[in-house]
């Protein structure tokens, strides 16, 4: 997953959370970067077609950028089940958000078989807990650095 899909995977999961537009600075703070930063790479998907972006209103993506990010949220899921419910992780979620940069479709293909993925995915994804609901352990909220 590259850093477009990251972006699409945090725009998409924002859309959900605020029941419309996804805010460059809840962008921006979701992936830790300046509002310039956001700004930067929401107009680059707004030039591959994959997001709307409409001044002091938010960025809504396009239907090609929601096919992208539920792909992205998916891989971000089947990394972090591995890592928590196969391979114990305890600090699985700081290490799937790692490794979602860098893990390419055919790996997170095998990784999935290992998971027994439920189909409800992507839609298992609970932005609270910033994890899957279907987690093996129970995920903690995220705590806000306000």
């Amino acid at each position: 997953m590259n850093t477009a899909d990251q972006y699409l995977k945090t725009i998409y999961v924002v859309q959900k959370q605020e029941d419309g537009p996804a805010s460059t600075g809840a962008i921006a703070d979701a992936l830790d970067v300046s509002p310039a930063s956001a700004n930067e790479m929401i107009g680059k998907l707004e030039e591959r077609g994959l997001a709307e972006h409409e001044k002091y209103k938010g960025v809504r993506l396009t239907d090609d950028g929601i096919v992208r990010a539920r792909d992205a949220l998916q891989t971000y899921c089947i990394i972090e089940r591995f890592l928590a419910n196969v391979l114990g992780v305890e600090e699985f979620r700081e290490e799937a958000h790692e490794l979602e940069a860098v893990i390419d479709d055919t790996v997170a293909d095998r990784l999935d078989t290992i998971i027994d993925r439920q189909p409800e995915c992507p839609d298992c994804f609970d932005p609270e807990t910033d994890a899957c609901a279907c987690l093996e352990i129970a995920a903690a909220p995220v705590e806000s650095e306000q």
